[in-house]
């Protein structure tokens, strides 16, 4: 069944990796690159101020840091326990792939996919009562974690299973954060 799944999932990632062009890298190499988002995490950070204050901005950012090294320690726990070859070093399909980044480590799990999906499930639901359509920040940890598919770095089943620990620890962080909002920093009561 494993081998299966596995067979299935190289299958995927080539069909998925092979909708690429040469024209299009770079804007992938863009996308993939941290940095690049900093514009959205200021939009986001500027959000949360205007909604939630300074001192609860600050309580958030907190948690969402603890939740970052948590999710991208765990993610290197995963990907040195089972030393799943990145599709770009896997001498079975890389000859045929297009391969436009290389990275030395392992692929199960996808880092990008497991920290981003993370930090938007906490998010979201933290700030979901103020916005109608804020399910779309959603977006940003698909294409993010999609580029890795397109640069050769990741499987399709590193993502997936990326976007399930991140989705489970950042709602088990949003949890926690709730838990202690009440209890230790409490929204100031308005009039």
């Amino acid at each position: 069944m494993l081998e299966k799944l596995l067979s299935l999932d190289i299958e995927l990632f080539v069909f998925l990796n092979g909708l690429g062009s040469k024209g299009y890298d770079g804007l992938w190499i863009f996308i993939t690159k941290q940095s690049n988002w900093i514009p959205l995490f200021l939009l986001l950070l500027y959000v949360i101020f205007k909604k939630l204050g300074a001192k609860q901005t600050l309580y958030l950012l907190i948690f969402v840091a603890i939740l970052v090294t948590f999710t991208d320690q765990m993610t290197n726990v995963f990907k040195n326990g089972f030393e799943r070859l990145r599709p770009c070093n896997n001498p079975e399909i890389n000859s045929f792939i297009r391969v436009v980044q290389v990275r030395g480590s392992f692929s199960f799990f996808s880092g990008h996919a497991s920290n981003s999906m993370a930090v938007a499930t906490l998010i979201y639901f933290t700030l979901r009562s103020h916005f109608k359509y804020f399910s779309l920040l959603f977006l940003w940890p698909l294409v993010f974690a999609y580029s890795r598919i397109y640069l050769g770095l990741h499987y399709p089943l590193d993502i997936l299973s990326g976007y399930l620990f991140g989705f489970t620890f950042g709602f088990l962080m949003y949890k926690i954060y709730k838990t202690a909002q009440k209890r230790y920093f409490p929204l100031p009561v308005r009039d």
